[in-house]
């Protein structure tokens, strides 16, 4: 089997990468910032410039993959707030790029794609109380979730329109070891290395605690992206989530526990506030279990420990160099 992936170097392309060769495919990938992984060998970069309509036709062509996985994008909430029309031209404009070259190659009939929407495209929920599923309306209250709601409406309209196989992914929070700066397990997690190595004073800046949120780790996210490119029903959506809410505070509380330094200050920071915060949100993940039995496998407490040990080695490699 061979797989296409964009934005490979990216948090969610790495662990991706790794995942699929360990499965037996055969990887290709790209990516904006792919000397960032020009070392790894056991996968073929290519070129994709997405100005370039005809120059992804023929990649496509030559490379004839089975499966495309779409992670090109951006990715930040907070940063879609800042710069709206850069969201809107990752996410949506490149998309567009995208599936009209794959409408336009030799393997249009052929090529299963993954679309990776967000939970953030669900947006004001009505009954904060209850899981979300696929039924509920997409209401996005952010520009990053307004941009991955189109993408989910671009995918409908390929598969409607051009046959297209398609499947979007709905993915919750999602963390794990190699994410970068700007998510609130990677903050805190950063944070505490500092502090460890006694780079800034043991206090930690923190936004809204008592936020509960469904978290799964990358680890756990690229086996169920796999599994509904082989098994997900053609131009149907699904939940990636644990279905199980955790409070922000809880996340924090847990990595003071696992850090070397005892006396950690926690201090409110009215920039880590993010507009329209909503107390509670958790996915229904029944639909993909139905589909594909898919489950996550891997606890929080692993996570966290995982995510903690990434960034110590980050921050000591730093110093040595």
């Amino acid at each position: 089997m061979r797989a296409l992936i964009t934005g490979v170097s990216g948090f969610v392309g790495k662990h991706l990468t790794d995942y699929l060769i360990n499965m037996g495919y055969e990887v290709w990938g790209s990516s904006r910032t792919s000397s960032q992984i020009h070392n790894d060998t056991r996968i073929d970069l290519v070129s994709m410039s997405f100005s370039d309509e005809e120059s992804i036709v023929q990649l496509i062509n030559q490379i004839k993959p089975d499966h495309i996985y779409h992670l090109a994008g951006q990715s930040s909430v907070k940063h879609s707030w800042e710069d709206i029309k850069n969201t809107f031209d990752a996410n949506v404009s490149k998309t567009i790029v995208l599936l009209e070259a794959i409408r336009k190659s030799d393997i249009a009939k052929s090529v299963k794609i993954l679309t990776i929407g967000s939970s953030e495209e669900y947006g004001k929920i009505a009954d904060v109380t209850k899981p979300i599923n696929e039924d509920d309306s997409l209401k996005p209250i952010s520009p990053y979730g307004l941009s991955k709601a189109t993408v989910y409406m671009l995918a409908q309209q390929y598969v409607n329109a051009h046959q297209l196989h398609i499947v979007h992914a709905r993915p919750f929070n999602h963390i794990g070891p190699g994410q970068g700066l700007g998510f609130v397990t990677s903050d805190f997690a950063y944070q505490i290395a500092q502090i460890e190595k006694k780079q800034i004073s043991p206090t930690i800046n923190v936004g809204n605690l008592d936020a509960r949120r469904d978290f799964s780790d990358v680890r756990d996210i690229v086996v169920a992206y796999e599994k509904l490119m082989i098994e997900g029903k053609k131009g149907e959506a699904y939940n990636v989530c644990s279905g199980k809410p955790i409070a922000i505070k809880e996340i924090l509380m847990k990595y003071i526990k696992l850090s070397l330094n005892k006396s950690i200050e926690i201090k409110e920071d009215s920039s880590r506030m993010r507009p329209s915060d909503l107390p509670l949100y958790v996915g229904d993940s029944s639909k993909i279990i139905r589909m594909t039995n898919w489950e996550s496998q891997i606890n929080i407490d692993q996570s966290l420990i995982d995510i903690l040990n990434y960034w110590r080695i980050e921050i000591n490699s730093s110093e040595e160099s």
